[in-house]
């Protein structure tokens, strides 16, 4: 279920929903659980088949279960058996659910264990419940939602909110969980709406800890029409509307039937004039709204000026787009990151002979127009790519473990190939300052860092073990970086203090050994024995001087040899 942006396509999306089968399946489900016995069970669940290969998972709560307003925090359910430690985020960490539908959850754990083991593949894979029944739904979808490989979808009928505005944001912080959740409500039920007060809306002094919040999507109904809403302030502003308008009391909750909803909305579905779907205003957006809210019977648009919750839902709306707007579309961002990593493709392959890209990227301010030109084409896409995969970085560390496990199998490898090919330039643009010195330990970000953490993570042992051929982009993306060192300590070998020299001395038989095994392992690109690359000028300018500490090792027999121009 995507996110309704604009408002003419919240009924649009709402007459959609209708049409299909999902709901009526789903309906059906639950009308014949609710003929069952509750003999002493206050919940009953039961599978369906469901299509060819899916299944739905049906929740009614007994009539005799009392619905409170009273919640249980996150930190009360960790000294409990309820499994849900994993919502909490870095960003939210707290968050409280009813205490009427995590009692429920708890009542049947167990049973609730052994049916997630057996639902395996089962897709579509439908969860679904009514009333307190739906509330279980949810938590049950939540559970599921832990396991990457399971997709769910849940669809609740007259159920009442579950959460404060904790559970809603942390579960908004996952896209594809906030999308999993359709909750249909009609404006002759109570029950939804029964733990919403004036509280909700003028919360003033009243802890957010007390206040219930709405998150994925309603599709909020009425005798004539129906349509779809996700935003949350605004399904409160609705909801809270719902309760003023409605003649029924909030201690008088009968079953609901929401089949005769469904079908009423069917049937005028399909009689219904196209002159009333697109019967707008010049102002699109507040004509969107109006045709929203008399939709679920709430308003007019004759009186529409006047109507306070149309001016409040607009000023919500607006925002939320405006905040939507402003957000790149991902299927966007990355085509534009494919292309900014083609862009520097094409520059690797164009200064092959000049040195490498690493080092032509150095030396440009000493070429032509044309090459400087390039290289700040070169120097906008590396910026662009710097700041997607920071923004990335940064969002997966957010995630609780299990996503962040998700999020590697699905973009490490792209994330790898960026590190090797953006970094070294990073490395070039630091030791072009003057005075900078030691890149890996006080110049490199921690976006660095953090990829490389998974890379590593993702293969403890390395790769490459059976190579034989060399690489195409040096794996060790800080290669680069230990070559500036490497000449900075050359330097002070010659000039240094006798400090200095001994440091000078040590670095360089490490760096010695660490190229010498990144060749034996082809690691290392051919790109860095090219005349013109800072490797070679770091050998031929200082050659004496680091013999002098290298003359044993086998990096000084494998380059006075010449053995490094047959490597490939």
């Amino acid at each position: 279920m995507s996110q309704v942006s604009m408002f003419s396509s919240g009924q649009e999306f709402a007459n959609l929903l209708v049409s299909s089968d999902l709901l009526h399946h789903s309906w059906l489900t639950i009308s014949d659980l609710r003929s069952h016995p509750y003999l002493n069970n206050p919940i009953l669940f039961k599978v369906y088949p469901y299509h060819s290969n899916g299944a739905i998972v049906a929740f009614v709560s007994s009539p005799t279960c009392n619905l409170q307003k009273e919640m249980v925090s996150s930190e009360e359910l960790e000294g409990s058996q309820s499994p849900f430690e994993f919502i909490s985020t870095k960003l939210n960490p707290h968050f409280s659910v009813n205490k009427a539908a995590i009692t429920l959850f708890a009542s049947i754990l167990n049973e609730l264990s052994a049916l997630k083991e057996k639902l395996g593949n089962a897709s579509p894979l439908i969860i679904t419940g009514v009333s307190l029944g739906g509330s279980v739904a949810s938590l049950f979808t939540l559970w599921l939602l832990k396991d990457n490989n399971k997709r769910p979808t849940c669809i609740t009928f007259g159920s009442p909110l579950l959460g404060d505005c904790g559970l809603q944001q942390a579960i908004s912080e996952r896209p594809s969980w906030n999308s999993s959740f359709l909750h249909v409500v009609s404006n002759q039920d109570p029950i939804p709406r029964s733990l919403i007060s004036p509280t909700n809306v003028f919360a003033g002094s009243i802890p957010q800890s007390c206040i219930y919040n709405p998150f994925g999507m309603f599709l909020l109904c009425s005798d004539s029409d129906c349509s779809c809403f996700e935003e949350p302030e605004s399904v409160l502003d609705i909801m809270m509307e719902m309760n003023l308008n409605s003649q029924q009391q909030d201690n008088c909750f009968l079953p609901f039937n929401y089949e005769q909803v469904l079908e009423r909305l069917k049937h005028k579905l399909i009689f219904k004039g196209a002159s009333q779907l697109f019967h707008f205003s010049v102002d699109q957006l507040q004509a969107g709204i109006d045709l929203q809210l008399e939709a679920i019977g709430i308003g007019g648009r004759q009186t529409s000026s006047m109507n306070p919750l149309r001016t409040k839902v607009k000023k919500r709306v607006e925002e939320s787009f405006a905040k939507k707007r402003s957000v790149i579309d991902p299927g966007k961002k990355l085509n534009k990151m494919k292309e900014a990593m083609a862009w520097l493709e094409w520059y690797m392959k164009v200064t092959r002979n000049e040195g490498g890209y690493v080092d032509s990227y150095k030396r440009s301010d000493f070429r032509s127009r044309d090459a400087v030109k390039s290289r700040q084409e070169i120097v906008k896409h590396q910026r662009v790519l710097n700041k997607y995969w920071k923004t990335k970085v940064a969002e997966v560390e957010e995630m609780p473990q299990s996503e962040k496990a998700a999020f590697r199998t699905r973009w490490l490898y792209a994330g790898t190939n960026y590190r090797r090919m953006v970094e070294p330039l990073d490395i070039a643009e630091y030791y072009m300052k003057s005075g900078n010195i030691d890149y890996v330990n006080l110049g490199r970000s921690e976006h660095y860092k953090k990829l490389e953490e998974w890379r590593k993570e993702d293969n403890p042992s390395g790769s490459g073990n059976n190579r034989r051929k060399s690489v195409c982009l040096t794996e060790d993306s800080c290669f680069w970086a230990y070559v500036e060192e490497a000449i900075i300590n050359s330097k002070r070998l010659r000039q240094g203090s006798l400090e200095e020299k001994e440091y000078a001395r040590e670095y360089l038989v490490n760096f010695g050994e660490y190229v010498m095994n990144m060749i034996r392992s082809y690691s290392v690109s051919s790109e860095i024995f090219h005349p013109h690359s800072s490797f070679m000028k770091w050998w031929k300018d200082y050659r004496q001087d680091i013999l002098s500490c290298l003359s044993n090792l086998p990096l000084a027999f494998y380059m006075e040899n010449g053995e490094y121009q047959s490597y490939a």
